[in-house]
């Protein structure tokens, strides 16, 4: 087990570091001037180079590459060209709200889609199956921005019942609330469909098991065969995709947070973007890469703990 999680941890930490050598080279193709951004275009030749020397803009694409590579793994993700403020910084004060929103969306998305593929699967090729089937794979195919649009327009200019942007105060929890139920359900949809098949599947599996029949001919109660020995088993992997789900999640919560104009690394990196500030784009994207990155490790060590049957495959290889 040691040396597995060893080599999957050597992986992760490869891919990151092709992350930041890809992340340090994009950022000098994509277009526009940040110095002509932050001066402004009636700023004189000599004002500019002197700036663009002082951002370092002039050196050799490798070298300045190679700087945020080296910054980067010490947690420095460079400075604010605007403010000058820590990149890190900026970013630590808007993570936790995307981090929030995530979470939020992924457990109700699992409070809903696990308990929705459970009836399904007890009740196969039933009226309920169907109409569960339909919601789920209707669900699956509502991408999260077109979701959050329609929600903000029903329930907070039609109907009012909620607010229909910003983020609320961490110090009015009911308020905070508030102003995150519409992002949340926005973003729990898709994976609210997608949980509902994924259990739905695994569950009907368990049924057709030997142990479930010789169970079910024993006469034990339906509902004790279902919630104490098949679920524990159809469980695994909805449990293990969980994970992956939160790295997506955190992709998703970008736009989500942008069209409810919520604080997060959605509205920093769009803001970033108009203003050319390459390193705030560059330090939001790595890091919603490191924790996706991180989200499928420990999606895949859960996976090998859950499950005996991957540990005794891996055992005798």
């Amino acid at each position: 087990m040691t040396a597995y999680v060893l080599k999957r941890l050597g992986m992760a930490v490869i891919v990151v570091l092709l992350l930041m050598v890809f992340l340090g080279v994009i950022v000098h193709v994509i277009p526009g001037d940040p110095v002509r951004t932050i001066l402004g275009p009636r700023a004189s030749e000599d004002l500019a180079q002197t700036v663009r020397d002082e951002m370092g803009l002039d050196d050799p694409v490798p070298e300045q590459v190679y700087d945020f590579v080296k910054g980067a793994v010490q947690g420095d993700l460079g400075s604010d060209f605007v403010s000058h403020l820590s990149v890190t910084t900026l970013i630590g004060e808007v993570l936790p709200h995307t981090l929030i929103l995530a979470a939020a969306a992924l457990g109700l998305a699992a409070l809903i889609g696990i308990p929705l593929g459970i009836f399904a699967s007890t009740r196969p090729n039933s009226m309920g199956d169907r109409m569960a089937g339909i919601v789920s794979i209707s669900l699956i195919t509502v991408p999260a921005y077109v979701a959050g649009l329609f929600l903000l327009l029903i329930f907070s200019v039609e109907l009012g019942w909620l607010p229909a942007i910003g983020t609320g105060d961490f110090s009015d929890p009911v308020d905070y609330l508030k102003h995150l139920a519409l992002p949340a359900i926005a973003l729990a949809l898709t994976w609210i469909g997608y949980l509902a098949r994924l259990t739905r599947t695994s569950m009907f599996e368990v049924l057709n098991q030997n142990y479930i029949r010789t169970a079910q001919a024993f006469g034990l109660p339906d509902r004790r065969i279902y919630y104490k020995y098949a679920l524990k088993n159809a469980i695994i992997p909805t449990v293990a995709v969980l994970g992956v789900g939160l790295g997506t999640l955190m992709g998703g919560a970008v736009f989500v947070e942008i069209i409810f104009n919520r604080a997060g690394l959605g509205t920093l990196i769009r803001d970033s973007i108009e203003n050319r500030n390459f390193p705030i784009v560059r330090g939001s994207v790595l890091v919603i890469a490191v924790l996706f990155v991180v989200a499928n490790l420990l999606a895949d060590l859960s996976y090998r703990l859950l499950d005996p049957r991957v540990r005794a495959e891996r055992g005798a290889a």
